[in-house]
């Protein structure tokens, strides 16, 4: 299978999501997921990884981080992933890949996007059908924002407090509370492919912003508008394989025999 692309400006919020080798539930069971949150603390102590929200299921993970450079992002997953796949593979003798090559990062801009794609987060074991509310799947983001522990914090609520335009941790958590019933009741269930498989997500503004940065590999993407905003995707190749009227150099007539010796 070819690697998947990979596009990265630095100094944005990133939403990322790796997935378990060919889809397998290595991390179904507690333990396991508990393995990577651990992983995802020391990164934040190690390298001051910016973490916004997460979620862990039971094949992939969620994980939504600001830069703030010095390739913090990609050593932080390194570390993450690297760990929890050595020590799943040892305590289990087993050999061979534990995650897909390569995660997908998206690009999020701030204020309503961002908020948007915090929810989404939250609600993913809900659109797996596991849990009925985000408070009941201990591995994810959802009970940290509304109740921040004193020790062992992951997310950083005040940058997410200000990221989200609020002035207060208060006000962040009444929105994110407002926003999440809003959704159950709407359409919990809905899949949105924009904010794991896309490049960007945000107004028409940061689309054009992150398409400059990206230079010459923003050509032939394509940027979509819908009901929210703007998200530029992969575009389809500007050509077609066509052979025809090359064949003909292909004729056995027009073949050579070669002799190797």
């Amino acid at each position: 299978m070819p690697r998947a692309n990979r596009y990265f400006v630095p100094g944005y919020i990133w939403h990322i999501t790796h997935r378990c080798h060919k889809k397998e539930f290595l991390l179904k069971f507690s333990r396991d997921r508990q393995r990577w949150l651990h992983w995802l603390f020391e990164a934040k102590k190690r390298y001051g990884l910016c973490v916004l929200n997460y979620v862990v299921t039971s094949n992939h993970i969620h994980l939504l981080v600001k830069d703030t450079g010095e390739s913090v992002i990609s050593k932080s997953l390194q570390l993450i992933a690297g760990r929890t796949a050595q020590e799943y593979n040892r305590r289990k003798e087993r050999k061979g890949a534990y995650w897909e090559d390569r995660y997908h990062a998206t690009a999020i801009e701030t204020n309503e996007h961002l908020f948007k794609c915090l929810v989404y987060i939250n609600l993913n074991m809900v659109r797996a059908g596991v849990v009925k509310h985000p408070c009941d799947w201990a591995h994810g983001g959802y009970n940290e924002i509304q109740h921040p522990p004193k020790r062992y914090r992951i997310i950083d609520i005040n940058e997410l407090t200000k990221l989200c335009g609020l002035s207060s941790t208060s006000d962040l958590q009444e929105l994110h509370q407002t926003w999440l019933k809003e959704e159950l009741m709407y359409d919990p269930l809905k899949r949105e492919e924009k904010w794991t498989g896309s490049i960007a997500v945000g107004s028409e503004s940061f689309i054009d912003s992150i398409k400059i940065s990206l230079g010459i590999k923003a050509t032939h993407k394509q940027i979509i508008e819908d009901e929210d905003g703007y998200v530029i995707k992969e575009g389809k190749f500007p050509y077609k394989l066509d052979l025809a009227g090359k064949m003909v150099a292909l004729r056995i007539d027009n073949t050579v025999e070669w002799d190797v010796l």
